[in-house]
């Protein structure tokens, strides 16, 4: 038997597994096709990676995360494990290099994004790879029936034909159980085979604030929580307002999106981390492969789009295992705001068909023409030009993108890289006339490796503070350097990409079925629906609702929730008011019972059964009859 146990030592340090990480790992490892569920901080990576270093060969890990995917190469690389990354927005060039790598230099992982997988250049370098596993991260994606559906997963059940004895993992950290059965039919399981980790986190309560005024009742909850807090806002503007408001009240903050340059993200999720800020405001960019462990306390201003999404970003307070609180702010105007989100998500099929065309006109893409043209895409421009929405055309894209006609990726991320064309021993005989230059080409050579073989992602800071060169200097260097062929360097650039998958169509042939539209939006206004009922409800403990969602059965109330907590007419704790009339409503559900015999089967103090089944009876939802209990009807 494979010793699973001295790989994670020998690279990481643990002597044992946490969880359900060993099961799943053993199932991967013998060969059957595994769904692992793991609530966010269960640790999904060790899953895939430990047994990847046991077997011969290499791992496709699938995921559709670029910075995750980074970080995960980066901490790899530090273990001195071999692993790459193919993703959008690299050269047609450093995608060969990546992958002739893999075929060539006893690589164990390659990290690639789902919309890479359908290329012709991939699937002929995949054929010479010796693949040992696959692996699908955010495996949610592939479900018409999940919060984040991508169509480009489905592309994940071709590659499996091409390797067909290569067994598959997927893992995600929210699933119902609709999703759950559909994960394992779109990945082609040969057996239903799924190990779950219980989502309940029994450190962590849930509460929900209503209030009129969120600044101030985040200033008090700040006041009477300490610690590392994770603030969430809806978009990008707010998050530097709430940060602008936290710093003047004296308390340490700063912001993070999507929008944000690289280093600049970097460097404040770092100052975070390490305590040199209190609070992170952020939009939901913020939050994926986040390591910190100690965090007291995650605030929602704005609702998420749906329970999962919420489970998600809640659940990154309080990984240590030490008491931690999720609390979401609750207005009246969120109610509106959050079905108002149902019409900008799902625009009239008119509206889409316009943004079609208007997309064509935007590129003077002629009819019939288009198939695998990639083009960048600025959508402030684009609205613009055609007296549009930002947010109605990203969904209307996204749609498109579903139905097949285009392939529309969000914002993509993308560091300065380079590599040298020329051979070091070529480089050495090369006497640069300019000093500087010659002085930026030995602060390369130090400060990166491998950039003979593979480009680097470089930092033109980090370079220039080494060099004693101004930024600006460093980047024309390095573009004259360019020119000469003596290195080959792509500046960072931050931009989404329009990809068409078909030529140009008729506007009026463009078909939006069915299951793209009216089933997705069904399922959309289902979600909005129970993160209401969650903020809504003042009866329900509030993990059980959540752990419900997700198809668990638990038999207790958490006991910290703010409707636990509450008091309920009895006199009791809400939640322990709740958990005896559940307990009464079984046992009478099966037969009457006298009080003596009903008190024999209950699991409580008898004070409190008292107190539950007097109020009970006043209240007539149980009756009393000849000396039995039972329920009226």
């Amino acid at each position: 038997m494979t010793d699973y146990r001295s790989i994670l030592k020998q690279y990481w340090g643990y002597d044992n597994f946490r969880g359900i990480q060993e099961d799943i790992i053993n199932s991967i490892g013998s060969g059957k096709d595994t769904l692992g569920l793991m609530p966010t901080g269960g640790g999904k990576s060790i899953t895939f990676q430990v047994p990847a270093l046991a077997k011969p060969g290499l791992c496709l890990v699938i995921t559709p995360l670029i910075a995750l995917m980074k970080d995960q190469v980066q901490n790899l690389r530090n273990r001195g494990i071999k692993a790459i990354a193919v993703y959008s927005g690299m050269t047609r060039e450093e995608i060969l290099i990546a992958l002739d790598n893999c075929i060539f230099g006893d690589y164990k992982f390659l990290y690639i994004s789902p919309e890479r997988l359908d290329t012709e250049m991939f699937r002929s370098k995949l054929s010479r790879m010796k693949v040992s596993m696959i692996t699908v991260d955010e495996s949610h994606c592939i479900s018409q029936w999940g919060y984040d559906f991508r169509p480009a997963y489905l592309k994940i059940a071709d590659i499996r034909k091409l390797l067909p004895d290569v067994p598959i993992l997927a893992l995600t950290a929210t699933a119902t159980p609709e999703v759950v059965k559909d994960i394992q039919e779109k990945l082609t399981f040969k057996e239903e085979n799924v190990f779950r980790m219980s989502f309940e986190r029994k450190n962590l309560a849930y509460i929900v604030r209503k209030t009129e005024n969120k600044a101030e009742e985040l200033l008090h909850i700040l006041d009477h929580v300490e610690g590392s807090t994770i603030v969430y806002t809806r978009n990008r503007k707010k998050t530097k307002e709430v940060c602008q408001f936290l710093n003047q009240q004296g308390i340490s903050a700063t912001f993070y999106h999507a929008g944000l340059t690289n280093d600049t993200k970097d460097q404040r999720q770092k100052n975070w981390s390490v305590g040199e800020y209190r609070v992170m405001v952020a939009t939901n960019a913020f939050g994926m492969g986040i390591d910190k462990p100690d965090v007291r306390l995650v605030v929602h201003l704005d609702f998420p789009d749906s329970p999962e999404a919420y489970f998600q970003e809640a659940g990154r307070a309080g990984r240590d295992g030490e008491k931690a609180y999720a609390i979401l702010l609750f207005a009246r105007s969120d109610k509106a705001a959050l079905n108002k989100r149902i019409s900008d998500t799902f625009p009239d099929k008119d509206y889409i068909r316009k943004v079609y065309e208007h997309i064509n006109y935007y590129y003077q893409m002629a009819m019939g023409d288009g198939l695998g043209c990639t083009r960048a895409f600025n959508i402030d421009e684009f609205c613009q030009n055609f007296k549009h929405f930002p947010i109605q055309v990203d969904s209307a894209l996204k749609i498109l993108t579903r139905a097949g006609y285009l392939e529309y990726t969000d914002e993509q991320d993308n560091n300065s890289r380079l590599i040298f064309t020329l051979q070091r021993d070529e480089l050495y005989r090369i006497h640069e006339g300019h000093p500087d230059t010659e002085n930026l080409l030995r602060v390369i050579l130090r400060s990166y490796t491998g950039v003979f073989s593979d480009y680097a992602y470089i930092n033109e800071d980090l370079l220039a503070q080494r060099s004693g060169l101004t930024r600006q200097q460093v980047y024309d260097t390095l573009v004259v350097l360019t020119k000469q062929h003596i290195l080959h360097y792509i500046p960072g650039k931050k931009t989404p990409y329009i990809i068409y998958t078909c030529e140009r169509q008729e506007t009026a042939r463009i078909v939006i079925g069915k299951e793209v539209y009216e089933d997705r939006k069904e399922n959309f206004e289902r979600r909005i629906k129970a993160m209401l009922d969650y903020a809504e409800t003042d009866r329900h403990c509030r993990s059980r609702m959540l752990l419900r969602y997700f198809g668990e059965k638990n038999e207790h109330n958490c006991g910290q929730c703010d409707v636990c907590l509450q008091k309920h007419a009895s006199g009791l704790r809400q939640g322990e008011f709740e958990d005896i009339e559940e307990q009464i409503q079984e046992r009478l559900k099966e037969s009457k019972l006298t009080p003596h015999e009903l008190a024999n089967s209950i699991n409580a103090e008898k004070e409190k059964l008292d107190t539950v089944l007097t109020y009970l009876l006043s209240e007539e939802k149980v009756l009393q009859k000849d000396g039995f209990l039972y329920l009226s009807d």
